[in-house]
């Protein structure tokens, strides 16, 4: 145990206290930052220069109201379209929107005409479009005789409340299955990046140290099981501090840009998401309430430890696969490619799997992607916040903790024998004679 004390140290600590490691883990927040800063400027960027468009309106549709949108500004006018377009080329006005009088209130399309040199972007073509549907809606309301107070009685908002069949069942609202579905989404995620990210940082390790002949001098002194081992458990601290500063920086440095810059990232990215169209703050604040309570109404008792156990075996089943290729690769370094494909290709049906369990929970597929153990690590997490049968949580973890002890093992029989294999193109073949090498 002190040995592999000792490896786990060394790898934590060559690696904490490298150039890339700080850049990346004080960049990255600061990266993401920026980068939705930037986006939301982009996002909610509107023209600068004001346009002021003259409406014709003959038949008076409009009712000579007509909303004015973000730096657009209209006027109405009874001159002619010809005297009209005189005093666009004069520079009076930016164009002319020519509202033709309809045959009769029946009408079902109208085409609308609007003369300028520079046309309307798509976003503000759009938000004229719906005003202008409504506007005449309304004429043809009042047209025909017709109340919008009633019609507006029977219009009517359906939203489904979920509820148990047994009155000792879990009642749940109807944002649960989405907000469910959020955090499923984020844990899957995570887990599918940490695999990859830290599982390639130990197979980089084990190719480093080989090619280097680094090894022959640390196999002399400790088992190959050990050193492998260490250089996992080792990795995978490395990246569980990177996750914890990054959980406290990203909230520091966004606080920081808040009270510097004066605007907020979070709702620059709102405005980008919503674009023109306003939100009630009584809607809003009653979103954002039922949001909080169906996160405190969550089983995170059982959320927070199941996930600890999904990402600590999902990464150390990987890792130590990860450690095997790399054990396995020679001067060549092609040949990881071709060794690692059976690796990824599970982590990337999980991925997809897992998308498909946080549509539908339920599933066969997602029960199976839940329970076998080259996917468990990433699809159960992202169904557990949905009420999982006890029974399938314990079968998916007994059987990933026996396929995680069991992947170990094997490849430390690999590694044992590729880590001073040199020379020698390493296939599936020849990896299935190191598993059966003695000692």
């Amino acid at each position: 145990m002190d040995k592999l004390w000792l490896i786990i140290q060394r790898e934590f600590l060559t690696r904490v206290k490298s150039k890339s490691f700080l850049l990346s883990t004080f960049l990255t927040p600061l990266a993401f930052l920026v980068f939705f800063v930037i986006a939301g400027f982009i996002m909610s960027y509107k023209e600068g220069e004001d346009k002021k468009v003259v409406v014709s309106d003959p038949a008076n549709l409009l009712d000579k109201v007509i909303k004015d949108e973000s730096n657009i500004y209209y006027t109405f006018s009874d001159e002619s379209i010809d005297n009209l377009k005189k005093q666009v080329e004069q520079g009076n006005y930016s164009g002319i929107l020519e509202i033709p009088k309809p045959d009769s209130a029946a009408i079902r399309q109208l085409k609308v005409y609007y003369y300028s040199e520079n046309q309307l972007g798509l976003d503000d073509q759009a938000a004229l479009e719906n005003q202008l549907e409504d506007r005449i809606g309304e004429y043809k309301l009042k047209a025909q005789g017709l109340d919008k107070s009633i019609l507006e009685n029977l219009k009517t908002n359906i939203s489904i409340d979920p509820e148990p069949i047994n009155a000792s069942q879990k009642n749940e609202s109807s944002s649960a299955a989405a907000i469910g579905a959020a955090l499923g989404t984020i844990m899957g995620i995570i887990m599918y990046m940490s695999v990859f990210i830290y599982g390639s940082m130990v197979m980089r390790s084990v190719m480093e140290e080989k090619m280097s002949r680094i090894v022959e001098v640390m196999i002399s002194t400790v088992k190959p099981f050990q050193l492998m081992m260490g250089k996992i458990i080792g990795v995978g601290a490395v990246g569980l501090t990177q996750f914890i500063l990054w959980m406290i920086l990203i909230p520091l440095i966004s606080m920081f840009v808040t009270m510097v810059f004066g605007f907020d990232p979070q709702q620059m990215q709102s405005q980008a998401m919503t674009g023109a169209q306003s939100v009630d703050p009584d809607d809003l604040q009653m979103m954002v309430s039922k949001i909080f309570i169906e996160v405190n109404n969550m089983n995170w008792w059982l959320i927070i430890p199941s996930f600890i156990f999904y990402f600590l075996c999902g990464y150390i089943l990987y890792s130590s696969l990860f450690a095997a290729v790399g054990s396995a690769v020679g001067d060549d370094l092609g040949e990881s490619q071709s060794l690692t494909l059976p690796i990824t290709i599970p982590v990337l049906l999980a991925f997809y799997i897992m998308f498909a369990a946080v549509r539908a929970p339920q599933s066969s597929m997602a029960v199976f992607g839940s329970i076998f153990p080259l996917f468990s690590p990433i699809v159960m997490p992202s169904r557990i916040v949905f009420d999982v049968p006890a029974w399938e949580i314990a079968v998916s973890m007994l059987l990933l903790l026996v396929t995680t002890i069991f992947m170990v093992w094997l490849a430390g029989r690999i590694y044992r024998v590729g880590i001073l294999m040199y020379g020698k193109k390493a296939s599936f073949k020849e990896l299935r004679k190191w598993m059966f090498y003695k000692d």
